[in-house]
C-alpha cells in the first residue's frame, strides 16, 4: 500500500516536470533559434526529470515510509514510468505548438500564412490590458472635484 503511495506521488511529480522541462525546452530552442528538436536538450530533460522523480519517491520511501530502496532497481523502474509520459508529453507540446502558431515562413524568413487559430484564440478582455487606465479616470475625477 506504502509503496503504491510512493509510486503514485512520483508520478505525479513526473508529469509536472515533464511539462516544464518541455517548456523551458521550448523557451531555450527559441533562445538559440533552433528549427528542429536538439537532441540534447531531451537527454538533459530526461535526466532531470530521473533526478526529481528519484529524490521524491526516496523521500517517501525512507523518511516517511520507512522502508529501504534499492536505488538501482528504483532508476530503472522510474526510467520506465518516465519515457512514455515524456514521449506523449514532447507529442502532444509538439501538436499545442503547430496549433497556435502565429504564421509560417519560408526559407528566406518571409511570411506565408498567418495561422487563423492564433488570431481567434481569446485575448485578454479590454478591461484586463488597461486596468490602470480606470483608476486613473477615477483619480482625475477625484482630484478634479477639488480643484474646482
Amino acid at each position: 500500500m506504502y509503496t503504491v503511495l510512493a509510486y503514485f506521488v512520483s508520478l505525479f511529480a513526473i508529469v509536472i516536470s515533464v511539462f516544464i522541462t518541455l517548456f523551458i525546452k521550448y523557451e531555450l530552442e527559441r533562445m538559440f533559434r533552433e528549427e528542429k528538436d536538439v537532441l540534447a536538450f531531451h537527454i538533459c530533460n530526461v535526466i532531470i526529470i530521473l533526478m526529481v522523480s528519484f529524490v521524491v519517491h526516496y523521500v517517501m520511501s525512507i523518511y516517511i515510509i520507512g522502508n529501504e530502496v534499492n536505488w538501482l532497481l528504483q532508476l530503472v523502474i522510474l526510467m520506465f514510468i518516465i519515457l512514455p509520459i515524456y514521449i506523449l508529453g514532447h507529442f502532444a507540446f509538439e501538436k499545442y505548438k503547430s496549433v497556435y502558431r502565429k504564421y509560417t515562413t519560408d526559407e528566406k524568413g518571409k511570411v506565408i500564412i498567418l495561422n487563423e487559430k492564433y488570431l481567434k484564440k481569446k485575448k485578454l478582455p479590454s478591461i484586463l490590458t488597461d486596468y490602470n487606465a480606470v483608476s486613473k479616470e477615477t483619480k482625475s475625477k477625484k482630484y478634479k472635484k477639488y480643484w474646482l
